[in-house]
């Protein structure tokens, strides 16, 4: 793993989509040299990677709180995007 991929890998989210957001403004400016371009658009790969893992292992840990016919909470189920 490269240094900057480490670096990507202890972001946030939402500090992660913020800065792939930056780097698709910067791609459709067309301002941004070519070697540069390419770099930016390869990190943006790795930062989109660590996005939706991101967002996978969230979508893994909601769970859904049973309730019971009075609407008292009566425990969870985990999430299951099916239903």
């Amino acid at each position: 793993m490269t240094k900057a991929a480490e670096n990507i890998g202890k972001m946030t989210f939402e500090a992660a989509l913020s800065e792939l957001e930056g780097i698709v403004r910067a791609l459709e400016a067309g301002q941004t040299p070519l070697e540069d371009s390419i770099a930016a658009y390869e990190r943006g790969m790795v930062l989109k990677q660590h996005c939706e893992a991101r967002l996978k292992d969230a979508r893994l840990r909601v769970e859904k709180i049973n309730l019971s016919a009075d609407g008292t909470p009566a425990g969870t189920t985990p999430f299951n995007p099916d239903q």
